[in-house]
């Protein structure tokens, strides 16, 4: 597959799983709600677990059965990517979501919301990386 059908048909498979997960349970598909409830909810988790598993094997998956090697990891250290992650965990709480639920669903729904969380995304994400590589 070429390099420009990939994202495409990644995109594709995010719009149609995500529409299946609205029509079929009546769930929007945000990665940190469902992670988080699967902490909480006691009860009727399995599609959340499928979900997770789901998640974290797919790119194993994927490389297995791919003549492409995996991306090479990053080069910016433990003590950064922890940083990183902590804020990335600190925003979707303060968002009242994460990209995926923001960005996928609620874009998708019209969702007012949902809409200014993802142009805030975008815009700090835009903001940072001119700040790392240009000043």
């Amino acid at each position: 597959m070429s390099d420009l059908l990939l994202p495409l048909a990644g995109g594709l498979l995010i719009g149609v799983s995500s529409l299946m997960m609205l029509g079929l349970l009546g769930r929007i598909t945000g990665i940190s709600g469902i992670l988080g409830s699967v902490m909480t909810t006691r009860g009727g988790n399995g599609w959340r677990w499928a979900f997770l598993a789901g998640l974290l094997l797919s790119q194993p998956l994927f490389y297995s059965f791919s003549v492409t090697p995996p991306p090479l990891p990053s080069n910016a250290g433990w003590p950064l990517t922890v940083l990183a992650g902590l804020l990335v965990g600190f925003g979707t709480r303060l968002g009242g979501g994460c990209t995926s639920g923001h960005g996928v669903c609620g874009i998708g729904r019209l969702a007012p919301r949902s809409i200014a969380a993802t142009c805030t995304f975008i815009g700090a994400g835009m903001l940072t990386v001119y700040i790392v590589r240009h000043l």
